[in-house]
């Protein structure tokens, strides 16, 4: 060896790079400017031989194997960098030329490294993961991942044959986060992270940042690009930013896209496959948004998508992230707003996972106490650590801002409020104050809710917690999470339990209808019929109703959602509950679609359909949801009769009077108090006959009369349907004046259009017998 080159070896660091233990293999590998001229080093563990090219110019210069592993390196002369290539012989005698990756550095922002650290680099995304792009004119992708514990971290895939010893990665020790820039390297090219443990062992990794990853059961992350979609649902968006969707209407598709729809051969449709017969359901349904089971990916199908290992990835089961850019996207051209499930609560432990990432507890709690989930067999995120936090808020804010969903929905929120949740005594550690409640989830919340308004986004924050916990929803300067709304998880639990009890035993359950009004105005709730009363086990909303016969239960079904759409609060109903799917679930099948071909089904879908309708329709039923004056009891203590009656009001003076009847029961002439004197007119009624119902039915005008009754002035007697809804719409007297004045015109303008059709029609028979008579 040429003593000059020999006398520049660092032989500590060769061997650490030999050894696959070097975190800083930039300041030794690629190009050194020295005294003794430019010294370029490279390590090639399968190589035979190396030869430098200067490019630009013809000259060549073999490198020296300096170490037999596959060290080698060159000096040349001057002391100016340049570009270069390397020309590769390998021991099998083919032969390759590359770009070498530690010869084009891209330097991480530190301001951007210093504010992960701190928990506060809100697009973290465009920084961690996989990113293509170009530097010094090369292509490649550049790579980072935070893994602080490891010895050396690589990354490997098909262009290195999975072999860590190449494309060591560089650490930046302050925030541990390591980097490497590979020319070459592309979309669509696999890769992982090898890890070097502490103890010496070799662990491989998908990317937590990842865009894409491969379907299950491979699970390798995938480069992706995600900037070649153009959107176009800019209408859509802008006029989102302009709603405050506590006013608006809100009836939600709940729904597993798997079950959805299928193959012929049962497989996966793409989401571009997906978009068209999605739409055109919820279109004809009139829901206004669809709510997406966690399409984030996730390695088993079982857990619905509630175990999940890439936050940063559509799922591969359907497709490409530019399908699903293309789903939402479709979406929105159609006026139909989009929530996603998301899981910050816990991950699984699958060893290519989130699971003791880098060898240590990184995304997990080290006391098991505070790391195992008893429940589901996962591993709780740890709300103290900054980088941890970041990671979660930047998932959520990369749905937001990158794919434009318009709601997220945090799953299991109450599991990470609770320390002692699903825990005994002994399985868990209080807080400093020895309590159960979990502060770092709690400011976590917070810290995520307070970014979202602080970035301007209009999109909805959801909490599905399922107790009593107070000030869920509301601002976070006031005490509160910071959730735009709340499940209502409560009101399902106890509506469900009285719906199943047989209607002549109803009346001793009778407060569980009116308890959810107790509390209605303390949170922002959404009223849900949810994947959680029909999944895992348990029967369909049809099959938990009383009745003998489908058409029994289906009545029951019937004044059940009539309630709940004419109960304060925004609607969500899972899939297949609005035609009363029977059939146990399952994630690997698609929902009993065949079922509409019966009666029973077919009028229970035509139901919600204009339940549905009607209730986006009138303003009295949404627009003041979380106000007080929104909501009027009229007679909640019939217990007997089992029967409620309530107003339902806007701020632009419209009011609905609601008539529930939760027994088989009818009722002729039954009497009412109303709040106002004047008419009143049906407007719905669940008991009519094209929804399988008999027809009891209030077809003309009630007038008010001065007759007490429910503590009002005024009251109306009415036909009251067995377990039916009727409601109807207070006709103040201005607008009834003004109604007959537009109907007078209205039967002026039809009689001058029929009369001047008469006309025509007799000029145009007179030809045509003039024409027959001719002809003859």
């Amino acid at each position: 060896m040429d003593k000059k080159l020999y006398k520049l070896m660092n032989w500590r660091e060769i061997e650490a790079i030999v050894y696959s233990e070097c975190d800083n293999p930039h300041d030794y590998l690629g190009q050194q400017v020295t005294k003794e001229g430019l010294l370029i080093q490279c390590f090639l563990p399968d190589a035979k031989s190396v030869v430098v090219r200067v490019t630009g110019t013809r000259k060549t210069y073999p490198m020296e194997k300096v170490d037999e592993a596959g060290f080698f390196a060159v000096l040349l002369p001057g002391k100016k960098k340049v570009k270069y290539t390397y020309f590769i012989t390998f021991d099998s005698e083919n032969s390759m030329e590359i770009e070498d990756p530690y010869a084009h550095v891209y330097e991480e922002s530190r301001k951007d490294l210093d504010a992960f650290s701190q928990g506060i680099n809100y697009e973290i995304y465009r920084m961690l993961g996989a990113h293509v792009t170009t530097i010094d004119g090369v292509k490649g992708t550049q790579f980072a991942v935070w893994a602080p514990n490891a010895i050396r971290v690589s990354v490997v895939g098909d262009f290195n044959h999975w072999d860590g010893r190449y494309h060591q990665m560089r650490k930046d020790y302050e925030t541990g986060v390591f980097d490497l820039f590979l020319p070459g390297v592309g979309e669509g090219d696999l890769y992982k992270f090898e890890i070097k443990k502490k103890n010496g062992d070799c662990i491989l990794k998908a990317d937590p940042y990842a865009f894409a990853s491969q379907l299950r059961p491979d699970n390798a992350s995938v480069v992706c690009s995600l900037k070649s979609f153009t959107w176009t649902d800019r209408t859509w968006m802008k006029r989102r930013d302009s709603l405050d969707m506590k006013k608006e209407a809100m009836s939600i598709y709940e729904l597993h896209l798997a079950s959805f729809m299928r193959t012929e051969d049962g497989g996966f449709c793409n989401y571009r496959e997906i978009a068209p017969k999605l739409i055109d359901y919820v279109k004809k349904m009139h829901y206004t948004h669809v709510e997406l089971m966690p399409i984030t990916e996730h390695p088993l199908d079982a857990s619905w998508g509630y175990q999940v290992t890439g936050y940063y990835a559509p799922t591969a089961r359907y497709g490409t992230p530019a399908d699903f850019q293309y789903f939402v996207n479709e979406l929105h051209q159609a006026g139909i707003g989009i929530i996603m499930d998301w899981v910050p609560a816990h991950f699984p432990k699958d060893d290519w996972g989130l699971a003791e990432f880098d060898g240590s507890c990184l995304y997990e709690h080290q006391d098991p106490r505070q790391r195992n989930h008893p429940d589901w067999g996962t591993y709780i995120f740890n709300y103290a650590r900054p980088e941890v936090k970041n990671f979660l808020i930047g998932s959520a804010l990369f749905w937001a801002e990158v794919y434009h969903v318009d709601g997220i929905r945090s799953d299991a929120v109450a599991s990470m409020l609770y320390l002692d949740y699903g825990k005994n005594q002994g399985e868990w550690v209080p807080n400093m104050y020895g309590g159960k409640e979990n502060l770092d989830a709690e400011e976590f919340f917070k810290h995520l809710n307070s970014i979202f308004k602080k970035r301007g986004l209009s999109t909805m924050l959801i909490a599905e917690e399922s107790t009593a916990w107070p000030n869920v929803t509301g601002d976070v300067e006031e005490g509160a999470l910071g959730f735009d709304f709340k499940w209502n998880m409560g009101w399902m639990n106890d509506f469900t339990n009285f719906m199943q009890l047989d209607p002549l035993f109803r009346k001793g359950a009778y407060g569980q209808l009116t308890f959810s009004m107790i509390y209605n105005y303390t949170e922002n709730f959404i009223l849900i019929l949810s994947h959680d009363e029909v999944v895992h086990g348990k029967s369909s909303m049809i099959y938990k109703m009383p009745g003998e016969t489908l058409e029994e239960k289906a009545a029951n079904l019937r004044v059940a959602y009539g309630y709940m759409f004419m109960h304060p609060g925004k609607k969500l109903l899972f899939m297949g509950q609005d035609f009363g799917q029977t059939k146990e679930w399952n994630e690997n099948e698609e929902i009993d679609w065949s079922l509409l071909q019966y009666d029973t089904h077919k009028n229970l879908q035509e139901y919600v359909k204009d339940l549905n309708e009607f209730y986006t329709s009138q303003k009295a039923l949404y627009s003041w949801d979380y106000e007080e004056e929104g909501f009027q009891w009229i007679n909640h203590i019939s217990a007997n009769e089992t029967i409620l009656v309530f107003a339902r009001k806007a701020e632009n003076g419209e009011e609905l009077v609601v008539v529930a009847n939760f027994t088989p029961i009818s009722r002729a002439n039954y009497k009412i108090g109303v709040p106002h004197p004047g008419k009143y007119k049906e407007v719905f009624n669940s008991d009519r006959e094209k929804y399988g119902g008999l027809g009891i039915v209030n077809p003309r005008l009630k007038v008010a009369k001065k007759e007490e009754c429910d503590g009002f002035e005024d009251s109306i007697r009415i036909k009251v349907p067995p377990l039916g809804i009727s409601v109807f719409r207070y006709v103040p007297e201005e607008l009834e004046l003004a109604g007959n004045a537009k109907a007078k015109e209205n039967v002026k303008a039809k009689t001058t259009t029929a009369t001047k059709k008469t006309a025509q029609s007799k000029t145009t028979g007179t030809k045509r017998s003039a024409t027959t008579k001719s002809s003859k």
